[in-house]
């Protein structure tokens, strides 16, 4: 089975992008690339020509989600399996590929609607060091966990569960979260050596995403990124502590586009095999809204 490798890039529509420029870069730490591209500019983490592309087009939601496989003949064989699975997609015309700075490029929707995107060969710059937009202690955590992992939303957890499984990915629920007299058992699948790249089923949201989460290699990034966080009164959403499953510690905060960050340092590798947990390890108290808020 063709396996999609990780999450590569993410494409954010945002209302406003100013905001979201010196939100990127001040408070984050990611690096601004512009290209005199007025509808769009790129955010680099790594060697990459960039991570996230941000688009003024005022939906302040998630675009598409831009999933890695290892080359050619694996883009080939992906539209096999996909067809396979009975899944639609089209190829991305050259011109597609050329703005996304891959080789090629698939596009197609989860059961959620979320716009997925199969791609291969990035564009990759090692001619051009990662320079971040604010001082940091260390670097964020990319390498072969791609930039991070989010949570989207989905209507149907076991649809949404097959065509992850037709991408490759494997995983299953990994809480039952207590709240009241209802449980909450969201799944989180993982196609690389981190816990999980994409989970779903916190329940229902206005929009597409719920959070993205973005890792870096050492504590004290978390701790100077709180203080940016707090002295710019950005709402914190979720208190730092430690999760049970990727074991990382963390905090969420809210973005300009009113859905959350998640700022993290130290996960443990993927097990491999399925456990679940009731409660965090310690901390993740809700704050402003909380995690669904």
């Amino acid at each position: 089975m063709i396996q999609v490798t990780e999450l590569g890039y993410m494409g954010i529509g945002v209302k406003d992008l100013d905001a979201w420029k010196n939100f990127a870069t001040s408070i984050v730490g990611l690096e601004l690339s512009e290209e005199g591209e007025t509808d769009r500019c790129y955010l680099r983490m790594d060697y990459w020509h960039h991570r996230f592309v941000l688009h003024a087009n005022g939906s302040d939601d998630v675009e598409y989600l831009g999933f890695r496989v290892a080359g050619g003949e694996e883009f080939a064989e992906m539209q096999h399996q996909l067809t396979e699975a009975g899944i639609k997609y089209r190829v991305g015309s050259e011109e597609e590929a050329i703005e996304r700075h891959v080789l090629g490029v698939l596009k197609l929707n989860d059961p959620g609607g979320n716009p997925i995107e199969i791609f291969h060969g990035p564009e990759v710059q090692f001619d051009r060091p990662f320079h971040p937009g604010r001082r940091m202690h260390g670097r964020f955590r990319t390498g072969t966990g791609g930039l991070g992992h989010c949570i989207v939303r989905q209507d149907d957890a076991q649809a949404a569960y097959r065509f992850y499984r037709a991408l490759g990915m494997r995983g299953g629920v990994e809480y039952k979260i207590h709240l009241g007299q209802h449980v909450v058992t969201p799944t989180f699948m993982h196609c690389n050596d981190r816990d999980h790249t994409v989970a779903f089923g916190v329940g229902p949201s206005k929009r597409r995403i719920n959070h993205v989460m973005l890792e870096v290699d050492t504590m004290d990034d978390v701790g100077l990124t709180e203080e940016l966080v707090r002295s710019h009164k950005i709402p914190v959403t979720i208190k730092p502590g430690k999760h049970s499953n990727d074991h990382m510690y963390s905090f969420y905060f809210r973005n300009p586009s009113g859905w959350m960050m998640e700022y993290g340092w130290g996960a443990r590798a993927a097990t491999h095999q399925s456990e679940y947990y009731v409660r965090d390890v310690y901390g993740h108290e809700p704050e402003d809204g909380g995690f669904g808020g």
